[in-house]
């Protein structure tokens, strides 16, 4: 396939297989019919032939070459197959499809500092387990790292100390760098402002921009409640601090986080078991505890 593609993306050897689709023809004509030089055309046909697209014949003095339908036929296979693939992929296309556009929107809109001060933004989620269970896949960096990134991203470090003016770091990578060898995709540090487990975590936490300074200041906000089912959670997520630079990072904000959230919910749905009532209370226990 890949000798045949090489063959193909040369444009004097596409004009070539488009004559010789209209039927066979000898060197000499084919040299005329593309203005080109014979020794030239001789070249690029010996090329298609070794990738199997030509097929050639002596008759007297003259060589003519006919097309090989068989090969085009598999190489449109092949890209069908491709095609298809690419269909079944069609969230993540259409998420990719969203950011862009999203970037595009707030890149216009980044005129000043502060230009998105204020803005905020809200995920209801309906999880799988106990409010303890959830608790500790919002604060346990082991669990955290689970999920606290989109899907195409994994966590490289991770620092989340669950108590009042407690540290928070995240790096992630590209989620196919398994070695490390690629930039850092991103890194974020913030600081934890208020902790009831099983009930209401927040925190503040900035992306860091290439340079190093914050593009944004996020108030993270997440209450937990008990239900019957589960546990409901509500993620409120609000703007200060905003520079110019920040664009992207806002742009990203409304899919990344529910690609988190989404993630989260597996998570919590394949934990499920281990969330018993003596989980939550030993969360409260610990809390009271700590302070």
């Amino acid at each position: 396939m890949d000798a045949l593609l090489t063959a193909l993306a040369e444009p004097a050897r596409w004009r070539l297989v488009n004559l010789l689709a209209e039927r066979p023809r000898s060197v000499g004509v084919l040299a005329q019919l593309t203005q080109a030089r014979q020794p030239q055309t001789t070249k690029h046909l010996q090329i298609l032939e070794r990738a199997g697209v030509v097929v050639s014949r002596r008759s007297g003095q003259r060589r003519i070459y006919a097309l090989q339908p068989a090969a085009l036929r598999d190489l449109a296979g092949g890209l069908s197959r491709l095609a298809d693939a690419a269909e079944q992929a069609g969230d993540v296309l259409a998420a990719y499809d969203s950011y862009g556009r999203s970037v595009q929107a707030e890149r216009l809109a980044a005129q000043e500092s502060g230009w998105a001060d204020g803005r905020s933004f809200r995920f209801l989620r309906s999880l799988p387990g106990r409010p303890g269970l959830v608790w500790r896949h919002l604060t346990e960096p082991s669990l955290l790292a689970r999920w606290w990134t989109p899907d195409d991203l994994r966590v490289s470090e991770l620092v989340f100390e669950a108590r009042p003016g407690g540290r928070i770091v995240q790096e992630y990578r590209d989620a196919e760098d398994a070695d490390g060898s690629e930039p850092v995709v991103g890194r974020a540090e913030g600081v934890v402002d208020e902790v009831r487990p099983g009930e209401r975590l927040a925190y503040r936490l900035s992306p860091l921009l290439p340079e190093g300074g914050p593009a944004f200041t996020a108030h993270v906000d997440l209450a937990l409640r008990s239900t019957g089912a589960g546990t409901e959670l509500d993620m409120r997520y609000r703007i200060t601090d905003s520079t110019v630079d920040s664009a992207d990072f806002v742009a990203g904000i409304e899919i990344g986080f529910g690609q988190s959230l989404d993630k989260l919910t597996a998570a919590v749905a394949a934990d499920r078991h281990d969330s018993t009532d003596s989980t939550d209370s030993t969360d409260r226990t610990d809390a009271r505890s700590a302070k």
